[in-house]
């Protein structure tokens, strides 16, 4: 099999610029439209039943404001498979929440043993919001420790801004998509981290093998050569994550997708970073060692001649 040639290390300044453009969106979207977190994390209720077909998100949202539901207008109404609906609401009062609930199912003929609904107090919510951030924090650094002691510190901050790429991608298509955020998202965005520097992990390996053998090249020229050592297996394993997710996404049910929905747009943010991102920011930055700068004043020279 013929080996690739291509030129990811003289591209570099166009990857970075996409990557640069997406996360200034992504930055602007949660900045100006806010991240709408799920009742999980603020407190509220979740109201799940079957309607009798032909029921709609608008009749469902009137019996809301019949059963005088506090800021009805703003509720999340999502339809689900085989006519049923999963409604939140704020209410945070769980005698209040079934009486409101109770109204909204006489109005839309819904039988009462058909209805669920789950109230989640504010301070249930408060903690769940912490052990999230508090589990993202020990991830990150978790991640800064392996790689910098594994391989070096250069990888494990290249690999860290990478992942926060990736994140902040995911949270910005979620702002503008109009997703909640819920403890399946979190989940994901763990997911995705250990997913994403995997990626980044087997090139950055390719790269630590041929570094011990640079010869006659940059080292911008030698990590290009190692990208391009570890580009088809790079492409299967990507295929194998998001192919799987996919199916999900389109064919599993209404709990799954918003984990689905977050592992999709990770796992490619993911793919892309650690071959387009990560690796130039690495290479750029170790070219900026003596011994490296020195080589590619010598071949880089001599190429151009």
């Amino acid at each position: 099999m013929a080996r690739l040639h291509i030129d990811f290390m003289g591209k570099r300044n166009i990857f970075f610029a996409i990557s640069g453009v997406l996360v200034l969106a992504s930055v602007l979207a949660v900045a100006f439209i806010g991240l709408k977190f799920g009742v999980e994390f603020q407190g509220g209720t979740v109201m799940t039943f079957q309607t009798p077909p032909g029921v709609t998100v608008e009749e469902v949202r009137d019996a809301l404001v019949q059963a005088d539901v506090a800021n009805a207008q703003n509720a999340t109404i999502q339809p689900t498979d085989n006519n049923g609906f999963i409604v939140r609401t704020a209410e945070k009062d769980v005698a209040v929440a079934e009486q409101e609930m109770a109204k909204v199912a006489s109005t839309l003929g819904v039988k009462s043993q058909d209805v669920n609904v789950t109230t989640i107090g504010a301070g249930w919510g408060a903690n769940v919001t912490r052990a999230a951030i508090i589990a993202l924090v020990i991830s990150i650094l978790a991640i800064l420790l392996y790689v910098s002691l594994r391989f070096e510190y250069k990888m494990s901050v290249t690999a860290v801004l990478a992942l926060v790429h990736d994140t902040m991608i995911v949270l910005g298509v979620y702002v503008l998509a109009g997703r909640e955020m819920t403890p399946n998202t979190v989940a994901a965005l763990l997911t995705i981290i250990g997913y994403s520097l995997y990626d980044t992990i087997v090139v950055f390996h390719r790269i630590r093998e041929n570094t011990m053998a640079v010869g006659k090249r940059t080292f911008m020229d030698m990590a290009n050569e190692s990208i391009n050592q570890v580009f088809i297996r790079w492409v299967n394993t990507a295929m194998t994550q998001i192919i799987p997710v996919l199916c999900l996404l389109f064919f599993g049910g209404e709990t799954l997708r918003d984990f689905a929905f977050a592992m999709t747009v990770g796992l490619i943010s993911g793919a892309y970073s650690s071959i387009f991102l990560a690796s130039p920011l690495y290479a750029v930055w170790k070219e900026t060692e003596p011994r490296y700068q020195a080589l590619k004043k010598k071949y880089a020279s001599a190429k151009v001649s």
